[in-house]
């Protein structure tokens, strides 16, 4: 049974706790290509020092930095796709977002977004496109309130490298990363960037939560 099927399956013994942690702010980005008729997307392996789900394929990203408040980018998220995020969050924050997922990406991969600078990068979001939002379980230790934003490979520039935060950096088609072992949230996206490849237009920007132990999906205008 997939981790997702798992997830929606629920817990009969769940007990919300009497003070869940808050969710840190953290972004991802899902980096599609396309060879020939086939949608791939580069996933890597969490190291196994990580105490927030070792050894377990995902998409690049992390949380939030301060800094990421105030970067200087080479351009600016699209007006379509600022309009999603600041439906739900100021524009300094969703700029934030956009950025981590940048820098993140950047850090943990090699590939850059943007304009190579001696600090890092300078971000190019332009490119990027909003796709889905997810919060940790409220009975976990650690928890997330992640952002997932979407680029096509031609946007980027560099080589992909392992880095100490992923391993085994690949390009998977989008049939074979669903076939492996993934956390429910990152499946959620991957069949989410499925369906759209499909042709299939969502009613607004989904949302993955739970809810008393089960998996909560609604969409957002």
């Amino acid at each position: 049974m997939s981790a997702l099927k798992q997830a929606l399956g629920g817990r009969n013994d769940y007990v919300r706790p009497e003070n869940p942690v808050r969710p840190r702010d953290a972004a991802s980005l899902v980096i599609l290509r396309q060879r020939k008729d086939v949608t791939e997307v580069l996933l890597g392996r969490r190291a196994s020092r990580h105490r927030f789900m070792p050894n377990i394929f995902v998409f690049p990203g992390g949380r939030v930095d301060a800094a990421d408040r105030g970067a200087l980018v080479s351009s600016e998220l699209s007006k379509p796709v600022a309009r999603k995020l600041h439906n739900k969050w100021s524009p300094q924050m969703s700029r934030a977002l956009a950025v981590a997922a940048v820098r993140e990406t950047f850090e943990e991969t090699g590939l850059v977004i943007g304009e190579r600078r001696a600090s890092g990068v300078s971000p190019n979001l332009a490119g990027l496109d909003y796709v889905a939002r997810a919060i940790t379980p409220p009975d976990n230790p650690m928890r997330f309130h992640a952002r997932f934003f979407a680029i096509d490979a031609e946007h980027t520039s560099g080589r992909v490298r392992d880095s100490n935060e992923l391993q085994a950096l690949q390009w998977f088609s989008l049939a074979d990363a669903l076939a492996m072992p993934l956390v429910d949230v990152t499946e959620f996206v991957l069949q989410e960037i499925q369906r759209r490849q499909s042709g299939w237009r969502p009613p607004g920007v989904p949302l993955f939560s739970y809810r008393n132990g089960r998996a909560v999906i609604r969409y957002e205008a």
